[in-house]
């Protein structure tokens, strides 16, 4: 699946200009600077795709790459960046917000989380609003290359706990390193297998 070429699709910045449902759609969401875009650009194995920088929240529309016409990856606007207007973040989590309620064909968001700082009350707003909404998501950890492999093991059990009992997430954690490739193939496997479900 992901040995297909990605393409960039469209930006979007209001629901009128959503593309017409197709493939299966899955959606990454993120803290700013989580490292949404190297991760993504990961999985399809192209480092220009999605881009990445140093700014947090350049983010603001919702990103649609095309795998083909097999998969179609979301890139969903950073949160809880600060230095955004009250205006600009407002508007983005309705945007955002209206997406989540009105895919039919959206099999899941990954709810990346870096793995330096855990679960952030942020992160639990946006979990609150998944199992609002009923819509299946994964917590994915990135940038594990920046902790020990022992503190690792510890975030992957305590994160585990803190989804156990939430009734639209998927009970599995997955831990990946954009950097090192930790966790890539894996997370692949688990995409691949929505698009075909």
């Amino acid at each position: 699946m992901f040995a297909k070429r990605a393409d960039f699709m469209l930006g979007v910045t209001s629901l009128e200009t959503l593309p017409d449902e197709g493939p299966a759609e899955v959606a990454f969401a993120g803290r700013s600077n989580v490292g949404k875009s190297t991760l993504l650009n990961a999985l399809v194995g192209q480092n220009g795709l999605a881009r990445a920088s140093n700014t947090p929240g350049r983010t603001r529309e919702i990103n649609y790459f095309d795998l083909e016409g097999a998969l179609r990856l979301v890139d969903l606007p950073g949160y809880g960046y600060a230095k955004a207007s009250r205006k600009d973040v407002e508007q983005w989590t309705a945007l955002t917000r209206d997406f989540l309620r009105g895919r039919s064909v959206l099999r899941r968001v990954c709810v990346l989380v870096d793995s330096r700082h855990g679960l952030k009350p942020v992160d639990v707003e946006v979990m609150d609003l998944l199992d609002e909404a009923a819509v299946n998501y994964q917590i994915v950890l990135t940038k594990t290359d920046k902790i020990k492999p022992t503190a690792l093991v510890k975030l992957i059990e305590a994160t585990a706990k803190q989804i156990g009992r939430r009734p639209a997430a998927h009970p599995f954690v997955r831990a990946t390193s954009s950097e090192k490739g930790d966790g890539i193939a894996e997370l692949r496997a688990d995409l691949a297998a929505l698009a075909t479900a």
